[in-house]
């Protein structure tokens, strides 16, 4: 009989199968840059959590976590705008309604956070990647010397030959965004400060300009618009963007599943109990 003495690894190393892993490859497994965790400390990008706990605001902390720098208060106010725009849309929105009716099924709020959350695809909450994904597409042509108003146009009908609608412009139920105003008005005021350069600015009211074209009704920015310019000035990755919408909305999925979960209701459909789906098979 083999003792656990004779099979256990030595010291720094252990066996799979006929190879061995050090120590070092076993820790860098999961090398991070992000948390340095260890029995009485904790470290995040390098600094103490005594300290962030007593001096930084969550924004800050997101900003630090995501983006792996300190920001600037300028920064956080966009940042926190963008945000604080984004939290919620109503039971309307597909990622609040599965949520609420998660909440009636028995699980967490944990779980009902994820059915919502996993809800922002491409189609419902991923109009603000796609539309800093437009915009830097754009500002990389403005780079190479091409005019604003031909790169705008240049971009927008590519994108429109393949897309029904320009993300990030017009919505189905406002015909204005009241989201869209104030959130131009803090990056307008951030421009002046010399905060961000102003050029993502310019570059969504151009392709607002150009999709308003020749119409006698208007296609504004939308929250996913006017957000994305603000990622777009602070440099955010594109799939970053969604990523930060996704935490934002997360806030208002949680509100909406923790009051659904108060309410008593058990199973809840998407239609009252009163109606059926229309049926629209063979007899």
């Amino acid at each position: 009989m083999v003792s656990e003495l004779e099979v256990r690894p030595k010291k720094g190393e252990t066996k799979v199968g006929e190879s061995e892993i050090s120590r070092d490859e076993m820790e860098s497994w999961w090398g991070t840059k992000i948390s340095d965790i260890h029995p009485g400390t904790i470290r995040l990008r390098g600094i103490e959590i005594e300290d962030l706990i007593e001096g930084w605001d969550f924004i800050s902390v997101v900003w630090l976590m995501a983006i792996g720098t300190t920001p600037s208060k300028q920064q956080v106010k966009l940042l926190e705008a963008a945000m604080v725009s984004s939290v919620d849309h109503g039971p309307q929105a597909p990622s609040i309604a599965a949520a609420r009716m998660a909440a009636t099924c028995g699980i967490g709020l944990n779980s009902a956070i994820a059915t919502g959350v996993n809800l922002l695809g491409d189609v419902h909450g991923g109009a603000g990647q796609q539309c800093v994904e437009i915009i830097y597409e754009i500002k990389g042509l403005l780079d190479t010397g091409i005019a604003l108003t031909v790169a705008t146009e240049s971009v927008v009908e590519k994108w429109r030959s393949q897309v029904k609608y320009i993300p990030g412009f017009g919505h189905r139920f406002h015909s204005r965004d009241p989201r869209r105003d104030p959130l131009l008005n803090l990056v307008d005021e951030a421009v002046v400060q010399g905060t961000v350069p102003g050029q993502c600015l310019a570059i969504g009211r151009a392709i607002e300009d150009h999709l308003s074209k020749g119409r006698s009704r208007p296609i504004p920015m939308n929250v996913d618009g006017a957000t994305a310019i603000i990622y777009a000035e602070l440099n955010i990755p594109a799939p970053l963007a969604r990523g930060i919408f996704s935490l934002s909305r997360s806030v208002g999925i949680l509100a909406h599943a923790w009051e659904e979960s108060q309410s008593g209701s058990r199973i809840k459909g998407p239609m009252p109990r009163s109606l059926n789906p229309k049926y629209i098979g063979p007899n």
